[in-house]
């Protein structure tokens, strides 16, 4: 695919961020995600697939589970230091003419996006991907390194007792 120079959505994982906390927030309240299908789904309110993420050796190992969905239906995009998982599964039912009636729908149809922020420092010839049996797996290799990091001072300026009353 021809890279696109479309400008950046500097809201695109905070978008995320809150779909996914709503999500979660159903989840809890309801004990399960709902099934409603009714709505246009959106960047904002795409379905997001159950992933894994774990280190094997070196190597950053990302598996996407998207069962029903066409391999030509996904794309991968990574643009700094965030890769999405995006595209499309159709509902598509077969048999008969019309819209099937459904007794229990708990698989989501349209648009999804996953966005996964990668280690600093990961440069696009590390990432492969591969799709087998609705599963798309995706190797960050040697991403997976302890970072160095720097521990930051935290001066006391209040002089030992607070003065701030709770009233």
């Amino acid at each position: 695919m021809p890279e696109s120079h479309a400008p950046r959505n500097p809201f695109e994982g905070v978008t995320d961020f809150f779909t996914e906390l709503s999500r979660m927030r159903d989840v809890g309240a309801h004990g399960r995600e709902h099934a409603h299908e009714d709505r246009k789904r959106t960047h904002a309110s795409a379905w997001v697939p159950t992933t894994d993420i774990f280190a094997q050796g070196d190597d950053l190992v990302i598996r996407v589970e998207l069962a029903g969905v066409d391999p030509a239906d996904v794309e991968l995009r990574f643009a700094n230091g965030v890769l999405t998982v995006s595209g499309n599964r159709d509902p598509e039912f077969g048999r008969g003419d019309g819209e099937p009636t459904f007794y229990v729908r708990e698989r989501f149809y349209g648009e999804f996006r996953r966005s996964i922020t990668l280690p600093e420092g990961t440069r696009p010839n590390q990432i492969q991907a591969a799709f087998d049996d609705g599963l798309v797996e995706i190797v960050v290799a040697g991403a997976v390194t302890q970072a160095d990091s720097t521990r930051i001072e935290l001066r006391d300026r209040s002089g030992g007792a607070t003065s701030r009353s709770l009233g």
